[in-house]
């Protein structure tokens, strides 16, 4: 049987000391390579909690997960940074650019990031993600002049650009149009479908999640339902 890309096995996130306060109630998840997966819930139901997790941006405060294989709890802060780094994408609703810098020195980022310094071939790079999505004659234009639709764009170029397995895209069409979103939502399908990459979608659009792979349902910090084709790779938790 294939390794999953990604497991989650009973994570729990509290938060506070004296006054604790549970936000992730115990949730069990599997994502495949390749899969596109869409996470909903209303506001306060933990999903930027287990984004977060996800991420390697913050710590469960039990339970497990492995990443590629990995057991993340047994890394210290340089791994995880090494593997965060290596093994993911990030894409927010608001794109998060540098507006002093050009659409292809954005997307140049996480690669400058990761080897500490610009290295020959980076820029090459650079131009062959924004041409995957369609900017490649925009590649010198400050980031400030690009449309919205664009900017989203060019935030999923720098995303890629390094080939990671693993998209984590929160809410990444919540603040475009309807056509530019079912544009940008159709870049992360085809980045799925093209180059295997597994991409976890936040999102409020119901239309869009009913075109992923799978959705998953966040309640109160727990599983409560899935649809696709893979459902059994989640499982609600009852207490």
């Amino acid at each position: 049987m294939t390794e999953p890309l990604l497991r989650l096995e009973g994570v729990v996130k509290d938060y506070g000391d004296e006054v604790v306060t549970r936000v992730l109630h115990g949730v069990d998840l599997v994502i495949a390579r390749g899969e596109f997966v869409a996470l909903e819930g209303r506001s306060g139901s933990g999903k930027s909690t287990l984004l977060n997790i996800l991420g390697l941006l913050d710590r469960a405060t039990a339970g497990e997960i492995w990443l590629e294989g990995r057991r993340v709890s047994d890394l210290d802060e340089a791994a995880l940074t090494e593997l965060r780094a290596r093994s993911l994408g990030f894409i927010f609703q608001f794109h998060h650019l540098i507006s002093a810098l050009s659409a292809v020195e954005n997307v140049m980022m996480p690669l400058v990031a990761r080897a500490g310094r610009v290295r020959r071939g980076m820029r090459e790079r650079g131009l062959a993600a924004l041409n995957d999505v369609g900017l490649g004659d925009r590649a010198d234009e400050n980031t400030r002049r690009l449309s919205g639709g664009q900017q989203q764009r060019v935030a999923i170029a720098r995303a890629l650009v390094g080939d990671p397995p693993l998209i984590l895209a929160d809410e990444p069409t919540g603040n475009l149009d309807s056509t530019t979103a079912d544009e940008v939502f159709a870049l992360l399908r085809r980045a799925s479908r093209d180059k295997g990459v597994a991409v976890l979608m936040v999102t409020h659009d119901r239309e869009l999640a009913r075109r992923c792979d799978r959705t998953v349902t966040l309640l109160d910090g727990r599983i409560a339902g899935a649809t696709g084709p893979t459902r059994e790779a989640t499982s609600p938790l009852a207490g």
